[in-house]
């Protein structure tokens, strides 16, 4: 069949292709290949003028299930014939006819022969009919070309020729589609054990732009599913990545990295190896970097390095690690770059890393010795919620079990009067409770009669007192175990603030209240032995008929509810 190449009018190229639709439906297996070229040639021009129309007018021929019996590893022009496929299959609406034609079964069957344009072919073929098809991906599945694409990858894995790039290229692309957003084939493609043979991909072939994209999308696909980040672990993965990721200029190719980081990054082991592998720092220097742009890419380039940054100092081992690695004083040292006007983004992202930092035990000490709470408290100005939170957690976890710290900061009269004035701050709930606990935190660790009258004199005291009305069980004990102190320590100080506050007819309500946690009413027994030790608190102890309600407790299922319960009414008894 003649085809005019060049110079030929639109309306040639349709007639052209009437003519080579008309002879494909009749062709035979017999037909001479120069016959079979001829057509399949007008065909792939027409499909690179005009995909779209071409495609409806192959799928209303029926030619399609021509091609079925052309797609044979003796034919020379197989390679031709699946390039078409591949080309109509990038419409949507072609993917269910190529399944429906039985296109499948055969191309599956030629990912066994040798010929690397074929294997190109119809891996590209296989993979535009697996694109957001269910049927398209089920019929690959049921025809076993999963297990053949991913064996091809592991033997062509170290060839570094360009053809062979370009195979591993689209077979990686294939098992793309084929599974991208379905569990099960994923997780079909872990059990064959892909994710090392991708890894090692990467790392031989991290100079070709195109090959390293596809794995880092096909990461993507894979890195959601628990099983994949078991599979991960035993891979160099955390020094490819942060490998590649240092060498990456453009937005887009960061952009497509931090999405296969972050969920690789919630696992505990792979955490470690990423933190390992020096992410942290690279994360800095990205901030470092960005912080003061006002470009929209920037502005989300930041965003998302404060964020994994954070999510990196997460576990002890990590945060253990990090600290004797330095990166308290990095952390510090970007922190103080934005004290006054500084970037919010910046400050919330540090600050969250600091207390993240703060959890171990064994970190507090040597936080505190690198000047972190000081470093912290610079922030106290700061009129923005996120700031304020995050400034409020690091603190409380800084001073946990440690006293000095606690007195410390506890007598500090700014740091306390802003804290009451957070308590009061109803727009930021999360604002509140911290402040709420940070006060609760400060007696509790330092049991510093310095510090509760720091807190008395700030008119601290009445929050304490609502906060232990709190629907958080945790923020209720934490508020009572700090009364009791302040009870225990300078009662004489804080009784009339107390009794404004109606302390004592809030501990009848949660004693005789059925739902108060075990833990609740023991503590409110313990304040209120302690409580009767001041003349118009006892007052009103005795008013409100606390014997009644602390006898009934004595059977109570909890054995140390119970007993202080035994003691606690012996106590009023002596005192009625």
């Amino acid at each position: 069949m003649t085809i005019k190449r060049s110079g030929s009018s639109n309306e040639q190229l349709r007639d052209n292709l009437s003519d080579a639709l008309k002879k494909l439906k009749i062709t035979t297996t017999d037909s001479t290949a120069d016959s079979l070229e001829g057509c399949l040639d007008c065909l792939l021009q027409a499909l690179a003028q005009n995909n779209m129309e071409t495609s409806e007018k192959i799928q209303k021929s029926g030619v399609l299930q021509v091609f079925a019996g052309l797609l044979t590893p003796q034919s020379s022009c197989t390679a031709k014939v699946a390039n078409i496929i591949a080309e109509v299959a990038r419409n949507e609406f072609m993917r269910n006819p190529c399944v429906d034609a039985g296109l499948i079964p055969p191309l599956v069957q030629l990912l066994n022969c040798k010929d690397q344009e074929v294997l190109l072919q119809t891996g590209r073929a296989l993979g535009n009919i697996c694109y957001d098809s269910h049927e398209g991906r089920n019929a690959v599945d049921h025809a076993g070309g999963a297990h053949i694409v991913v064996d091809h990858i592991r033997s062509l894995c170290s060839k570094t020729d360009p053809a062979s790039e370009k195979l591993l290229t689209v077979f990686c692309g294939m098992l793309m589609n084929y599974s991208n957003e379905n569990d099960t084939l994923q997780s079909q493609l872990i059990n064959m054990g892909v994710i090392p043979t991708l890894v090692k991909l990467l790392g031989i072939h991290c100079q070709n732009a195109a090959l390293t994209e596809m794995c880092l999308v096909a990461f993507g696909n894979l890195a959601e599913l628990e099983s994949s980040k078991e599979q991960f672990a035993y891979t160099n993965i955390a020094e490819e990545l942060v490998k590649l990721f240092k060498k990456q200029i453009e937005h887009d190719k960061k952009e497509m990295i931090f999405e296969v980081l972050a969920p690789l990054a919630e696992n505990d082991v792979i955490k470690l190896q990423l933190v390992e592998a020096g992410l942290v720092e690279c994360l800095l220097e990205i901030v470092q970097k960005t912080v003061d742009s006002d470009k929209e890419d920037d502005i989300a380039e930041l965003k998302t390095a404060s964020d994994l940054m954070v999510l990196l100092l997460l576990g002890d081992g990590n945060c253990i690690h990090m600290v004797d690695n330095g990166i308290v004083q990095k952390l510090m040292d970007l922190l103080d770059r934005h004290v006054e006007d500084g970037n919010v983004t910046v400050q919330h992202a540090a600050l969250s890393a600091l207390r993240n930092l703060a959890i171990p035990v064994v970190n507090k000490a040597k936080m505190l010795s690198a000047g972190v709470a000081e470093a912290v408290l610079k922030f106290l100005r700061s009129e923005m919620p996120p700031v304020q939170f995050k400034l409020l957690g690091t603190l409380r976890m800084l001073i946990d079990a440690q006293a000095e710290a606690a007195e410390q900061l506890g007598k500090n009269v700014k740091l306390v009067e802003r804290l009451v004035e957070w308590c009061e701050a109803k727009d930021h709930a999360g604002v509140m409770g911290e402040s709420n606990r940070l006060l609760s935190a400060l007696i509790r660790h330092s049991k510093s009669k310095d510090v509760i009258r720091t807190i008395v004199q700030s008119g601290g005291i009445k929050h304490l007192v609502t906060m232990a009305t709190s629907e958080h069980v945790i923020m209720q004990n934490e508020a009572l175990v700090a009364l009791a102190l302040i009870a225990a320590l300078e009662l004489v100080t804080a009784e009339k603030d107390l009794e404004n506050a109606q302390l004592v007819q809030i501990l009848h309500r949660l004693l005789s209240d059925d739902r108060s946690a075990p833990e609740i009413k023991y503590n409110s027994m313990v304040l209120i032995c302690a409580l009767i030790g001041s003349e118009p608190l006892q007052k009103e102890v005795q008013s409100m008929a606390f014997l009644e309600v602390v006898s009934k407790l004595r059977s109570h299922e909890n054995k140390t509810v119970a007993q202080q319960a035994s003691l606690t009414e012996q106590r009023l008894a002596v005192e009625s």
